[in-house]
């Protein structure tokens, strides 16, 4: 990293900045209107691929400033301010574009950096300058900076000076897949200028900017105010085998270990002389098949430190050092998504456990720009993304939910004029629908999901809209079933024997149940009759059609049992308990489904009740990796070649188990939207302890429950306020007497006394009982 030269050692600062602003959006996304500042760019060189741009500003504040400035900030592509020799944003920026035309800003406190008398801004800013399944390209570098300090307005025009960085360039191949608008980093030290962000520096032989006009204008247009928070940056730290590398290099590789697959940018420091080539990536670096990114670091002479700025990801850093270099030090920074992972789950099955905490390491890395995969794509599939969303609710805190608003908001904004939904988005290379994606974005599982778990009207308002065009392009036969629609990518799962009218059908029908529970929140109720009337229909004619007697099947299909479209017709809503009896011990013994689909077949175990077979389906199905030393779990069944789609190792779609664990086995669900109530109904199948825990729209609940031979007993721990409803399992074994806090509530099967609790009787095998939220122990003695 060019201010990582020179004598002063950057690095104190930068291990001490651990302090980012969290952002929140609510409703309609935030277009900020009214500009005073200008994009300002280069005057000849602004169209280059691939740039870094450095841009300074001195100004003076007559007096110390007492309230908190804001800096509205925006470049083209990615940008790192400092503010008098401190690091202030580390990697700012998200990509572009939250609709097909318009950029995002960042908004960024900057009170505590400024101070009485000269202050220096100087921002890097990185202009890639082509298109991703991510970004769209602008076509054009710029920077965007505006803040009001004071009496006195601090912004971007053609007085800001600037340089191309001249130690930046290209490395040879191999290079990035097309699907990555990022480049390799190559770094010549040798042509590096030291310190040009610092107060001291002498900017007076650079040039001045060249001013694009004032904001909003072409070619970045509307500026959308960044959704999500800036990133959690660690600082430099040691990896797990600090210290073990040579003190003098033998030209061997140098594989430094991360303590987990996690997204990080190397830092190196080393005596050297000029003219060597220092190659830096990780193990991942082919992860899914497909190059991703790499760094080329060009030695000058003597001691010099240096941090690629663009992240990776891996279990293992990489160095290829050449003989003779004196390593003085390796570390790396983490950055990542700022939300705290305060959600957890724990139980007697330590392969259950290893499979929650390895879904919530894969969704750590799938979060950043959007909901993604960190390596071969970086690309928001909408099929990963509804998978993850239950993750989210039930492992981050608040700030994980923005991700998700963000994720619809993509969708919505790039909605086709023919009414086409598509991902991944934001993309410039990328136009193709996949339409059983679609439907599982807008439907139950997407869209409504997240009003359901935040009661959020104003945002189902404003994107329900695009859902009713969508649906309009899906047209049905004469009984109502669904007809097939291609799109761009006629894609279903990977894998063979996919029976693709039951999955149409199945996702179709959650779509039309998102589109009315919808519908009827934007105050549509029409339009939610008519959806309803639509889903009896298809209910009717697809069970007609479909059913065999034994499980589900289409009448072309030929392969026997296809366990995805029949889970998927469970999990819909199409299929009843007794036809369930027939399905499963099919099921229990068909094993077509890739991850993605894997987690639907698996939750239609939980959902009809079969929690003891639902487990024993999910620890077969992912022993693999849960044996794995890999810390994420993967794309397919195997890793590369063993694989699909490349065989990628870190791949959001199979972190299902972390939503079922906690929904289904410790049985955490919102009763209304946005947990007004609250609805604890555990399936502890042949478990004997469960714990969890989880941050909600009415605060933290914790469930523990523990099974032995004696007593059943569940323990809830939830903000007061608002109400509960909560189930005890009835297993095979009957209770002679059930107490809540330490009272009498059922004796022999008859309700005794009453402690603030309502007893509603059995329903589907729980003795039910609504409370008031807070803290709960109920007990049930087996007689």
């Amino acid at each position: 990293m060019a201010y990582y030269s020179g004598k002063f050692s950057f690095y104190i600062l930068l291990t001490t900045f651990l302090c980012l602003i969290k952002l929140q959006v609510v409703g309609q996304p935030d277009i900020k209107q009214q500009w005073q500042g200008e994009w300002i760019t280069h005057p000849k060189q602004d169209t280059v691929r691939n740039s870094w741009l450095c841009f300074r500003k001195t100004i003076d504040l007559p007096q110390k400033i007492h309230e908190k400035v804001f800096a509205s900030i925006a470049a083209d592509s990615k940008y790192w301010l400092m503010v008098n020799n401190q690091l202030v944003v580390f990697e700012g920026q998200l990509k572009r574009g939250p609709t097909p035309n318009d950029t995002y800003f960042d908004e960024v406190e900057i009170s505590k950096y400024l101070r009485k008398g000269s202050n220096t801004i100087a921002i890097l800013v990185w202009f890639w300058g082509r298109d991703g399944f991510s970004h769209k390209n602008s076509g054009r570098a710029g920077l965007l900076f505006e803040a009001q300090a004071g009496n006195m307005l601090i912004k971007s025009d053609q007085s800001w000076k600037l340089a191309i960085h001249p130690a930046y360039g290209f490395t040879g191949n191999p290079v990035p897949n097309y699907r990555l608008p990022e480049f390799n980093i190559h770094f010549d030290a040798r042509k590096d200028f030291p310190l040009w962000f610092s107060t001291k520096f002498d900017d007076h032989i650079w040039e001045f900017a060249r001013s694009a006009g004032k904001a909003p204008i072409a070619p970045w247009n509307a500026l959308w105010k960044r959704p999500i928070p800036l990133w959690k940056n660690s600082g430099l730290v040691s990896y797990i085998n600090n210290n073990k590398w040579p003190k003098i290099s033998k030209g061997e590789q140098v594989r430094m270990i991360l303590p987990k697959n996690i997204t990080i940018t190397p830092y190196l420091r080393i005596e050297a002389p000029a003219g060597l080539t220092i190659d830096i990536r990780t193990d991942n670096y082919k992860g899914g098949s497909e190059n991703n990114v790499r760094t080329e670091y060009v030695t000058k002479e003597g001691a010099q430190e240096f941090e690629t700025l663009g992240y990776m990801n891996g279990h293992e850093v990489i160095y290829q050092i050449p003989a003779g270099v004196k390593i003085i030090s390796l570390k790396y920074r983490e950055t990542r998504y700022n939300t705290e992972h305060i959600g957890f789950f724990n139980s007697n099955d330590s392969s259950l456990n290893i499979l929650w905490q390895k879904s919530l390491n894969t969704m750590n890395l799938n979060m950043r720009d959007a909901i993604q995969d960190p390596d071969r794509e970086r690309a928001q599939w909408w099929g990963d993304a509804v998978i993850m969303l239950g993750e989210i609710f039930y492992s981050t805190d608040s700030y994980g939910h923005a991700a998700i608003r963000k994720a619809i908001s993509n969708l919505v904004e790039w909605q086709k004029s023919d009414k086409v939904l598509y991902s991944p988005v934001p993309s410039g290379n990328w136009d193709k629908e996949l339409p059983t994606q679609m439907l599982a974005a807008i439907g139950r599982y997407g869209f409504y999901k997240y009003f359901e778990y935040t009661n959020d009207t104003a945002f189902i308002k404003y994107a329900y809209p695009a859902v009713r065009k969508y649906l309009e392009l899906w047209k049905t036969d004469h009984t109502g079933l669904v007809i097939h629609r291609k799109g761009g990518w006629d894609w279903q799962d990977w894998g063979s024997k996919i029976d693709a009218p039951l999955l149409d059908n199945a996702w179709y029908y959650m779509a039309l149940d998102g589109a009315k529970k919808m519908a009827a929140v934007a105050g549509f109720p029409e339009e939610a009759s008519g959806f309803d009337s639509q889903m009896k229909r298809l209910h009717t004619a697809f069970n007609k059609e479909f059913w065999n007697g034994t499980t589900y099947s289409s009448k072309t299909y030929k392969f026997g049992t296809d366990d995805r479209g029949n889970g998927l017709a469970m999990v819909a809503g199409l299929g009843n308990q007794a036809q369930w009896k027939k399905m499963r011990t099919v099921l229990d013994t068909t094993f077509n489904a890739g991850p993605y689909l894997e987690k639907y077949v698996a939750e239609a175990y939980f959902i009809m009740g079969d929690a003891s077979a639902g487990m024993k389906r999910m620890k077969k199905r992912y022993d693999p990796m849960i044996k794995s030393p890999l810390s994420t779990l993967w794309e397919g069944w195997g890793v590369g070649s063993k694989g699909y789609g490349g065989g990628s190792y870190n791949h959001g779609w199979s972190g299902g188990p972390l939503t079922m664990l906690s929904q289904y086995v410790a049985g955490l669900s919102p009763g209304k939207p946005g947990y007004q109530e609250i609805r604890v109904f555990p399936q502890p199948g042949e478990l004997k302890r469960v714990e969890m825990g989880s941050d909600t729209k009415v605060g933290f609940v914790k469930i523990k429950f523990s099974n032995n031979s004696k007593e059943f007993e569940l323990q809830i721990a939830a903000k007061k306020g608002g109400n509960m409803i909560v189930g005890i399992p009835i297993f095979d074994r009957p209770y002679k007497l059930i107490t809540a806090n330490g009272r009498r509530v059922i004796l022999k099967d008859k309700p005794v006394g009453r402690i603030g609790l309502e007893y509603k009787g059995k329903v589907d095998n729980y003795y039910v009982f609504e409370v008031p939220a807070a803290s709960w122990r109920f007990k049930a003695v087996y007689e």
